[in-house]
């Protein structure tokens, strides 16, 4: 008789802790790039857009890999959309249940979740084919590393383009230092997010070789 396998083996942390680093889905697999230029101006929007795309990713996968042998290939596509997009109306509900301001500057950004690449593309290649324990970590592992990246560029959006982290003024306490600093307002606008993004997949190639293609 066979043993279960342990539920954080091996091999499912890696699941975890791959699209952290090395098949991040925006800096590695380049997905998901809209949103990352759209919600990344301030940092709370972007942690809220995080914790909404690692809801719907994490439930949506469970949800596939439990019905994957009961869905039929012709309308597999339709069922996943049907799936995402119930997910995202109920997120988009209790945003604006209980974090309304939140929504009204996350705008149309959360209903377009139904359209992130990411979320379909870990159904159809992951979801539809592994059982529902390694299908959930699977999109916490993919959300997550999605959210990292939002996270950290609209840290230093926020902080550079407005002097302000999480609405905290932090450069205007700098100022009382002697220490000036006039806010850049080109870091709010949506191509400073790419630079943004950019400057990240440079530093994590340097730091990682083996994400370097070949020539």
């Amino acid at each position: 008789m066979n043993e279960r396998e342990p539920l954080f083996s091996a091999k499912n942390l890696k699941l975890l802790k791959e699209p952290l680093n090395d098949s991040n889905p925006i800096t590695v697999q380049v997905l998901g790039i809209c949103s990352a230029l759209a919600v990344t101006v301030k940092l709370k929007p972007s942690v809220v857009m995080a914790i909404s795309v690692i809801a719907v990713l994490a439930v949506s996968n469970v949800v596939i890999s439990f019905l994957r042998k009961h869905i039929p290939p012709r309308i597999r596509i339709i069922v996943q959309l049907t799936v995402i997009a119930t997910m995202v109306i109920l997120v988009d509900e209790i945003l604006q249940a209980f974090a309304y301001e939140v929504s009204k500057q996350l705008s149309v950004f959360v209903g377009l979740i139904i359209t992130n690449c990411i979320v379909m593309g870990r159904l159809e290649a992951f979801a539809l084919g592994n059982k529902p324990w390694p299908a959930f970590l699977d999109g916490i592992g993919n959300a997550a590393g999605y959210g990292i990246i939002l996270i950290i560029v609209a840290f230093f959006r926020e902080l550079l383009g407005s002097g302000t982290i999480w609405g905290y003024p932090v450069m205007e306490k700098i100022g009382l230092f002697n220490i000036g600093y006039e806010n850049n307002g080109l870091m709010i606008l949506p191509p400073m997010a790419l630079i943004v993004v950019g400057i990240i997949i440079w530093i994590q190639r340097y730091r990682n070789r083996k994400l370097i293609e070949s020539n």
